[in-house]
């Protein structure tokens, strides 16, 4: 399900183009070395901040850190609770939706945030909660 183009890109100044760009931006500063498959993100907050994040490989896999997760942190750091929208870009031409561990991470903050992708070349727009669409949530009871 493509999302439709959402209400807080031109109040903002801003476009899914202009938030790819920031991606693309960021994946040049990608430390991919065990994988070769640089990751870039940038977060767009609820009050227009754009905040990025690259993967950061690790030689033990498992402390790895996705692009996604490093640029969410830095925008709950920069105090956002309810981000609108994420771009992901890749340094190959491929389709690089973001992981099942990063969706969920996500879904914690916004389960309908806009994830923005490059699809053969063109942008798409899709909720997460169509990518996610049973997400873990903890029940406090």
């Amino acid at each position: 399900m493509i999302s439709p183009v959402a209400e807080y890109w031109p109040r903002f100044g801003l476009s899914p183009e202009d938030l790819m760009e920031r991606a693309r931006e960021c994946c040049g500063r990608a430390y991919a070395p065990y994988s070769g498959f640089p990751v870039g993100a940038a977060v767009l907050t609820e009050w227009g901040k754009v905040v990025g994040g690259c993967n950061v490989e690790n030689a033990s896999y498992g402390m790895s850190l996705c692009a996604e997760r490093v640029a969410m942190a830095g925008a709950a750091l920069a105090g956002s609770r309810h981000p609108l929208a994420i771009a992901v870009a890749s340094g190959r031409p491929a389709f690089c939706p973001p992981c099942g561990a990063c969706r969920q991470f996500l879904s914690e903050f916004n389960p309908e945030i806009d994830v923005v992708l490059s699809v053969d070349g063109r942008l798409e727009i899709y909720r997460l909660d169509f990518l996610l669409p049973h997400r873990f949530k903890l029940e406090m009871t």
